[in-house]
């Protein structure tokens, strides 16, 4: 496809980036350590961490994994942690280590992290004591030797962290029992990092940096192999676009999404580096209150999230009497942003939300709108620099202006491949590069891209296309609604259904009211068929809603 998107482009960003202007991530983070050594890197629990003390602690837990474990470059350790000082040590150390990164999502059931251990081969695991117990049903079954064990406040300052921890285990019990004897506390593990000579270990491009693993929505959980090539060629597509709006050495980012997911793996714990930023890292935003809390007369200039974590922000008292005067950039992906919640994130802080788009497979960015967009447009925006798209049909072949099919990518930060799946590597990846992203889209004469929903989701009602997308845009512009899901289900007459789920925003909303007001804005077979209120609905662990948890209730 021609690149008509590069007339929208704003004048500043040029069409293509030079992905070797670094060998490796570990240069991108030698040079930010050396360059803002005294500025302040992540800070979390009232603890911040300097560039410099990044440095220092990064390169003792690497000297840890090679001098002392023995691992070799290629090696693969998994990282069990959510947002605490922690991650960002150990992902950085083993990096610095040549180590291949699985990044694992705390709340993995046994099956799920056994899963994901055997199948990238993990030769060690640091982890949060919080879920240890986990890892011990599972950890003989696997190729983990080393295993590194850490406590919530293990990088807080005595006495702070003896309280806090002793809180988190004796007084709110939320470290279950486990037997995993061979452990060695992550404190420990720097300090014999610390007795021995580091080292560097020689990486470039075409060396793996993380196994990515996708949710599994389609069947097994499969591992992205993303090379310091693909997560250099992101970060530099991602700093070349915001870097006229965002300084160097100043901004606060608040970093609510896990950092263990692929979104703000790039969007903070990368980006955030190389732009020498103070990531302020939130543990629990789930607890909007306690979230707003720490939010409070803080300055912060860029965030990231979903659209539910905007909308539990906006709903969340107390947040409308924040301080945004520097609020600069407020990113979202993940999932598609509602245009209720863009427009009141707009109302309240005065920052437009800015919506971009990417997939694991993709070290995430394909598409992002301009940072200073004017206001919410629904589209995921304009392909980033060095970035091809294609529409196509089921046929493979490119669709023109405006005609949805499914959305194929092409650039640098495309993946290697599935982890030890050649097979469906070649379902998604063709030989010349494009990959099949799955997702339905369009893209109009100026170049922005419009999701109209994953091709899995699609509901076919009487031979009509109806997209779960548009149906929970609408309903959630309703000023009773809190949140909306949309999933098909059987029909005998029509084939399939649209069912609607809600989460009321307002206790007197009733059903009649809610299909009066889908008769206004929905043509007839787009309609909710059926309609249940529940409670909350179910969602992954950055807040994604799970259609796939909405089919079996």
């Amino acid at each position: 496809m021609e690149k008509i998107w590069l007339e929208s482009y704003p004048e500043h960003i040029n069409a293509e980036i030079d992905v070797n202007e670094y060998s490796s991530l570990n240069e991108v983070l030698e040079i930010s350590v050396k360059k803002f050594a005294t500025r302040p890197a992540y800070e979390n629990l009232g603890k911040v961490l300097s560039y410099g003390e990044l440095d220092e602690l990064t390169k003792q837990f690497a000297s840890y994994t090679t001098n002392v474990l023995g691992l070799k470059k290629g090696d693969a350790i998994a990282i069990m942690l959510p947002n605490l000082l922690q991650y960002p040590i150990a992902l950085f150390g083993a990096l610095r280590a040549g180590l291949i990164v699985v990044n694992t999502n705390p709340l993995y059931t046994d099956r799920e992290l056994e899963h994901q251990l055997k199948d990238s081969g993990a030769k060690a695991i640091v982890i949060l004591e919080n879920f240890a117990h986990t890892l011990a049903s599972v950890v003989d079954k696997t190729d983990v030797k080393h295993i590194i064990t850490t406590q919530v406040a293990d990088i807080v300052d005595f006495p702070k962290s003896l309280l806090i921890n002793s809180i988190v285990k004796y007084v709110k019990k939320m470290v279950p029992s486990f037997n995993l004897p061979t452990a060695v506390k992550f404190k420990e593990a720097l300090s014999q990092g610390k007795q021995h000579t580091f080292t560097p270990v020689e990486v470039s491009h075409d060396d793996i940096a993380f196994l990515q693993y996708t949710g599994g929505t389609t069947g097994v959980a499969k591992g992205a192999a993303l090379t310091h090539r693909n997560m250099i060629a992101n970060l530099l597509q991602a700093h070349s676009w915001a870097s006229e709006d965002l300084n160097e050495g100043v901004e606060l980012v608040v970093t609510a999404l896990p950092l263990y997911h692929i979104f703000a793996l790039t969007a903070n714990a990368l980006f955030t580096m190389k732009l020498g930023a103070h990531a302020l890292l939130i543990t629990n935003p789930r607890d909007m209150p306690g979230f707003v809390k720490t939010l409070k007369g803080r300055r912060f200039s860029y965030i990231t999230g979903v659209n539910t974590l905007f909308n539990g922000l906006v709903h969340t008292p107390g947040f409308d009497q924040l301080d945004f005067s520097n609020l600069k950039l407020s990113l979202g992906g993940g999932m598609a942003v509602q245009r209720y919640v863009a427009e009141e994130w707009k109302r309240i802080t005065g920052c437009t939300l800015v919506e971009a788009y990417g997939l694991t497979e993709t070290a995430p960015a394909v598409t992002i709108n301009p940072v200073k967009l004017a206001k919410f447009n629904g589209a995921i925006g304009l392909p980033l620099p060095s970035t091809d798209v294609s529409i196509r049909d089921a046929d493979g072949n490119e669709l023109g202006i405006n005609e949805p099919g499914e959305l194929c990518v092409k650039g640098p930060q495309v993946m290697l491949e599935y982890w030890n799946r050649p097979d469906e590597t070649a379902n998604v990846l063709s030989k010349d590069g494009w990959l099949k992203t799955g997702d339905v889209a369009e893209i109009n004469e100026q170049g922005f891209l419009k999701i109209v929903d994953r091709l899995k989701d699609l509901i076919i009602v009487s031979g009509f296309n109806v997209y779960p997308n548009e149906i929970e845009d609408v309903v959630t512009l309703h000023p009773k609604v809190l949140e909306a899901g949309v999933v098909g289900v059987v029909d005998d007459k029509s084939g399939e259904a649209v069912k609607l789920f809600v989460v009321k925003g307002d206790e007197s909303l009733t059903e009649d009211e809610l299909r009066a007001y889908c008769r206004e804005e929905l043509t007839g077979y787009k309609r909710p068929r059926h309609i249940e209120f529940i409670d909350e609905l179910p969602k992954s662990n950055v807040g994604k809603i799970l259609r796939r948890e909405l089919r079996k209730i």
